[in-house]
């Protein structure tokens, strides 16, 4: 489990978080600043809305699904994309992730202004995110002491995850303490 919020960290929902934009979600964080707060996106929304509707050009670089993901509840009018190069390379249109943590080395977000074609040989996966998550400073820590969000070390596959909805267990489930015992908690305790 993580110590403090960092760049390439994973918001974990807790069981007791029951917002409809947050409940079993898992958030990468791709910005914070004490001052400023955090920026992040949910990893495990896949939206309805393919992305040949919206960003057709970016379709073919897309990692399955290729649909638009739910990133949060902030500007759900724009789009963020997140991807990863094969290498210590930082291509025209990409820029890397700050983060301590070896798990996002690769990752980093993608100008979708650009011209597709000047990336597509140099990402090998990118997700693209309809909206984002944001807390101003001192909020998200308080989420978490409130008990909303366990913080947790992401791993290289989490971003990119072949089956989305069942990223928050698997989180929770490869965790070495009693947050393992969490993945099997019921979508409904009252149905227990």
């Amino acid at each position: 489990m993580a110590e403090g919020i960092y760049v390439g960290a994973l918001l974990v929902a807790t069981p007791l978080l029951d917002d409809p934009n947050f409940r079993r979600s898992v958030v990468l964080i791709l910005e914070h600043d004490e001052d400023r707060g955090t920026l992040g996106v949910v990893l495990n929304r896949p939206s309805d809305i393919s992305v040949t509707q919206v960003l057709p050009s970016w379709d073919s670089l897309v990692t399955g699904p290729s649909v638009l993901f739910q990133g949060g509840p902030v500007q759900t009018d724009s789009a963020l994309a997140l991807a990863a190069v094969p290498s210590g390379e930082e291509p025209l249109g990409w820029r890397r992730l700050h983060s301590p943590t070896p798990a996002v080395a690769r990752l980093g977000t993608v100008d979708l202004d650009a011209p597709p074609e000047i990336l597509a040989g140099e990402i090998t996966q990118m997700r693209i995110f309809a909206g984002y998550a944001g807390w101003s400073a001192g909020q998200l820590e308080a989420e978490i002491r409130q008990g909303a969000w366990y913080l947790v070390d992401a791993e290289p596959g989490d971003t990119f995850h072949s089956d989305p909805e069942s990223l928050w267990r698997a989180v929770l489930r490869r965790q070495r303490n009693e947050l393992a015992f969490v993945a099997t908690f019921p979508d409904d305790p009252n149905m227990n």
